[in-house]
């Protein structure tokens, strides 16, 4: 009896540890057993339904003090799915399947219940289950009898609410018109819808965001189905994309087959769009209408606002009076619709939320708040700032503008070398078929060419004018003879005639010349180049005129290089050499003159 009395104690508190285990064993077995309703069956808040292998949980959760049914993965903590978005519930709602077909939520506390399910009017379902997936879908079936799926009547997959999983579609079903679409919340808390929505746009093959009907962020067309042109390529790595376009739908899935834990995206009510392993997918909330970068479309801004200029958020409260606030109190309000009505008010330099759970907007007016302090109050402020360029960042800005104006120069400097170049070419060009020009000029030994004026067996070369022309760049003065060109014998000679022969005096020489001396060196000279050999004189002739100041010195009577209309006492040559006013007939030159 007293060995009774002194382990009395321990036998109960043994007992009582046997009961607690047994209990618990029972609860986990039923847990991870229990991954479906079938008719007649109902889930409440103090029960869950949890997949096959236990990678997500269905049951009734409080967000902010109001009660939803979610589906949440059970390692990370997700919310993946609400059922009643729209909708709080009271705690003593419930979760039933009916022996009807009926999938619904039904409170004490609603007057109506939430109809997740209801068959068609005057159409009988009988033998349903609806089972959550380790995919996270919890589907509604109708089964054969050997338990077999007959049809899927109703999916979570087809109702998204801020998570895209692996298998979840975004895009349009053709045959009902049903759009699947993500669409975040208000709030972290409240999971009412929010001013973000994503879509798939099967034509352009992108997905598009937009903030209360605008489009502000596209993420490029998707490219070979592996790469989306302005999502960054780090983020992409582990997804494999699905596009579908056939006459049932128009639709987008990712998978990540190599990725055993579960993987979302998850679009938050700050126009962020981010992977499960925290990286950037898109980020909406840094579209400011100026920018298109990171896949930011371009939009209509105010005037007062400029690019460069972003909202920044800190933790706390700014440490100062304001005189100059506005608030909206309004639940629907997200801090996506904050920053954007803040941004369209010239006067609205910093914002934050309202009411605890997140929603609603206070808007503060005046001077910049930059560099304000700010008291830790555990939430969220956003200020107007100018956004800071990274120094990397101005380096390379500075190491392109290097390169790129080395470019320009080195362009320049090629196409300066190639036109110089191709100018020589044409100008090679010129020279060889002028050459050419000379080697075909017409030639002629025949007496009946010439008549009687000209020697017999003289042979002469008969050259046009354009090609003379040609040759002496229009008998521009550097081409002389002496330097390369033509004798301007008949220049002179027709200065002579009028008189003005001084012009033939290099001007370099100012007058510093006797005048009578040059008058006839002009003079001897024309007589050198007489047309006639008998008129031409000697060497002792010439040597005599022009040391002689009292020899006789005739007048010149025809040049022999000399072109005009008419040369006295030489009809014939005149006949052969006739030069018209525009220079269009050709002239002849001797190329056999009898020196003395």
């Amino acid at each position: 009896m007293v060995w009774f009395k002194l382990r009395k104690p321990y036998l109960l508190l043994i007992l009582t540890c046997l009961l607690w285990l047994w209990t618990s064993c029972s609860c986990i077995h039923v847990k991870a057993a229990n991954d479906s309703l079938k008719p007649g069956d109902s889930l409440n808040g103090t029960n869950q339904l949890c997949s096959e292998n236990g990678k997500y949980c269905m049951g009734f959760v409080k967000l902010a003090g109001l009660t939803y049914l979610d589906i949440s993965n059970e390692k990370e903590s997700w919310e993946v799915w609400i059922a009643n978005k729209n909708q709080p519930v009271g705690d003593d709602s419930i979760l039933s399947l009916d022996h009807s077909g009926v999938l619904k939520i039904e409170s004490q506390q609603s007057e109506e219940p939430i109809i997740l399910y209801s068959p068609p009017p005057h159409s009988t379902i009988n033998n349903t289950v609806a089972t959550l997936l380790d995919t996270g879908n919890f589907v509604l079936q109708q089964l054969h009898p050997n338990g077999s799926t007959k049809s899927v009547l109703w999916q979570s997959f087809d109702y998204p609410t801020d998570c895209l999983l692996p298998g979840m579609k975004l895009g349009v079903n053709r045959k009902t018109g049903h759009n699947w679409s993500l669409v975040s919340w208000v709030s972290e808390t409240y999971p009412a819808p929010g001013p973000f929505r994503l879509d798939w746009e099967p034509r352009e093959r992108e997905l598009i965001m937009r903030r209360q009907g605008q489009v502000i962020w596209k993420s490029g067309k998707l490219r070979n189905n592996r790469l989306f042109e302005h999502i960054p390529e780090e983020s992409q790595r582990i997804y494999e994309y699905n596009p579908v376009s056939n006459e049932d739908e128009d639709s987008f899935t990712f998978a990540t087959p190599n990725i055993k834990e579960p993987t979302k995206w998850a679009l938050f009510e700050t126009g962020e769009l981010k992977g499960s392993d925290g990286k950037d997918i898109a980020r909406a909330d840094m579209c400011y209408g100026y920018n298109s970068d990171g896949g930011c479309q371009k939009f209509e801004i105010p005037s007062c606002r400029h690019p460069g200029y972003v909202f920044e958020s800190r933790e706390g409260y700014p440490n100062i009076g304001f005189n100059d606030t506005s608030i909206v109190s309004n639940k629907s309000y997200s801090i996506g619709d904050c920053q954007a009505s803040c941004w369209s008010n010239c006067s609205c330099v910093g914002f934050m939320s309202y009411n605890s759970n997140g929603t609603g907007c206070v808007f503060f007016f005046g001077k910049s708040l930059e560099g304000v302090t700010l008291v830790s109050v555990g939430q969220k402020f956003y200020t107007l700032v100018k956004k800071r360029q990274h120094k990397g960042m101005k380096k390379w800005i500075w190491i392109s503008a290097a390169i790129a104006t080395s470019l320009i120069i080195i362009c320049i400097v090629i196409l300066s070398l190639a036109t110089r170049k191709r100018k020589q070419v044409l100008e090679d060009k010129r020279r060889k078929k002028m050459e050419l020009g000379l080697q075909d000029s017409v030639k002629s030994t025949g007496i009946e060419d010439f008549e009687d004026d000209l020697t017999k067996g003289r042979d002469f070369k008969v050259f046009s004018y354009a090609l003379v022309k040609e040759a002496t760049s229009n008998f521009s003065s550097k081409n002389q003879l002496g330097e390369g060109g033509f004798g301007p014998v008949y220049k002179a000679w027709e200065l002579w005639n009028d008189g003005l022969c001084l012009r033939l005096v290099d001007p370099s020489l100012n007058g510093m010349f006797d005048l009578d001396e040059v008058q006839k060196c002009i003079h001897v000279g024309l007589l050198c180049v007489e047309h006639y050999a008998t008129y031409r004189p000697d060497m002792s002739d010439v040597i005599s005129m022009l040391t002689n100041k009292s020899a006789i010195v005739t007048l010149p009577k025809s040049p022999a290089f000399y072109v005009g209309k008419h040369i006295a006492g030489s009809n014939t040559f005149s006949k052969l050499l006739e030069f018209n006013s525009d220079f269009t007939k050709e002239i002849s030159a001797s190329t056999e003159i009898e020196s003395k």
